[in-house]
């Protein structure tokens, strides 16, 4: 049994190593995130439940069909009294019954345009469930990509601690061989142990943030196991320097799902104006059925009676006045107003948003050019604070300013790299246009199948 077990957890422990091992491309992490997000899935049930109700019926253009039956029946005592001859006749216990069954139809023909109105109105919200979905889909996709190269910007970070701790580790050992021949003080050694220590700390609290970006990433890919290993195909962070401001825009414009999904609740509030003025017209509607009535009678010269047939009839009318139209035709037209200037702060909002995230993504595609040159300057003088400190010339303060040079030329180099990334990714966002060929939609299905074709990463395996 020891046997068994021993054998079973080396096949777990094998089949977890290999599934940490598996490569996790940005645009996998988008499939499996798109399948199984709840939100995601929650927006898309909204969607639907807008979906059935755009029907004719819910309009009101279809009759209803109803059928009723019923029955009653009443038990009476009567006394009569004959006027010729005063004598009074009293009969007890009548007990009359009537039986009804009928099939009705009731359909109204024209309704002020009221009907083609709701139905339109009712199109229109279908559309915008739409359009909610697709805003969820472009807000899911800007924050699982922008915690994907938050995840490979901890990763890298966690390789250059990593490598930090060698270089002090490797000081530690030179100072601690030569502090024993006697060639440096004890203070050397201190001071280098010191250094070792606190680059050593900070590794350790750089492994809890690149666990703590995994669940996150796990936990937007909707994995039940949130603290399972995952190993990122990317290494690096790629940017992309060639977006262009005027086309953007253009973008926005044309495709932001918040200016549609703005423009479609101006539809809908004039829409709800035409239904306050289709009250203004007269309206015609249809009855008919067909009926059957049984009556039972104790008392009466006929025992009973049954009656069957149709029945039908139209009705034309006019609400002439009822007080509120002209309060709620106010009210709509104000609505109608307010939505036209809710979508013209929102305009006016998004060109604030683009000029500021294209500012940044300027200066910061800049700033990363500088550091880079300024990294292979901080290489170049780390290498030859080494050599003078190997050869005694270089005092350990100043090796650890050398070091300490070349650790922060790469920890801005990744800021500015994952900072224009994050730019890159909002700007897309806002321009709207990304989101037509980031994934199709399977809509044939109550499933929510998604195939991502391409990434806001320009290129992605």
């Amino acid at each position: 049994m020891k046997r068994i077990i021993i054998v079973m957890c080396i096949c777990l422990a094998g089949i977890t190593e290999i599934y940490a091992q598996y490569p996790y491309t940005l645009k996998k992490c988008l499939e499996e995130g798109l399948a199984n997000n709840y939100s995601i899935r929650i927006t898309r049930n909204e969607e639907q439940v807008s979906h059935n109700n755009a029907t004719l019926a819910n309009a009101g253009y279809l009759p209803t069909l109803d059928l009723s039956a019923g029955y009653s029946g009443s038990l009476d005592n009567t006394d009569s009294k004959n006027r010729s001859t005063g004598t009074t006749t009293g009969e007890r216990n009548i007990y009359d019954q009537t039986l009804q069954a009928g099939l009705d139809v009731n359909w109204t023909l024209f309704d002020g345009f009221n009907i083609s109105t709701t139905y339109k109105q009712l199109k229109e919200l279908e559309r915008l469930g739409e359009t909610n979905t697709r805003i969820t889909l472009e807000d899911f996709i800007a924050g699982l990509t922008a915690e994907y190269y938050n995840y490979v910007q901890q990763e890298i970070r966690l390789k250059n601690f990593l490598y930090a701790v060698s270089l002090s580790k490797e000081r530690l050992r030179i100072v601690e061989e030569r502090y024993h021949i006697g060639n440096f003080s004890r203070l050397d050694y201190q001071q280098a142990k010191v250094d070792f220590n606190a680059d050593s700390a900070q590794y350790m609290k750089q492994q809890e943030l690149v666990v703590t970006s995994r669940i996150n990433l796990n936990e937007l890919m909707a994995v039940q196991e949130v603290n399972r290993p995952l190993r990122l195909n990317d290494s690096i962070i790629t940017v992309n320097d060639a977006l262009n401001y005027d086309e953007l825009w253009s973008a926005t414009l044309s495709t932001n799902a918040g200016l549609l999904r703005a423009d479609q609740n101006t539809t809908i509030a004039q829409l709800d104006y035409r239904k306050v003025l289709s009250r203004n017209y007269p309206y015609v509607k249809l009855k008919a059925g067909y009926g059957y009535t049984l009556n039972k009678y104790e008392t009466n010269a006929t025992s009973r009676r049954s009656n069957w047939g149709l029945n039908g009839g139209i009705t034309i009318g006019i609400n002439l006045w009822d007080g509120n139209r002209r309060r709620e035709k106010r009210n709509a037209s104000l609505a109608i107003r307010n939505s036209q200037l809710e979508r013209e702060q929102l305009e006016l909002g998004l060109k604030a948003d683009l000029s500021n995230l294209w500012q940044a993504y300027r200066n910061n595609l800049r700033l990363l050019n500088l550091e880079r040159q300024n990294l292979v300057a901080a290489r170049e003088n780390h290498e030859i604070a080494k050599e003078r400190y190997l050869l005694g010339d270089l005092s350990g303060i100043e090796m650890r300013e050398a070091q300490k040079s070349l650790l922060d030329a790469e920890e801005r180099i990744l800021s500015a790299e994952y900072d224009t990334k994050i730019c890159e990714i909002s700007l897309l966002q806002i321009s709207g246009n990304e989101i037509s060929r980031i994934i199709v939609i399977d809509f044939t299905t109550g499933l929510y199948f998604m195939t991502v074709i391409r990434t806001f990463a320009p290129n992605y395996h």
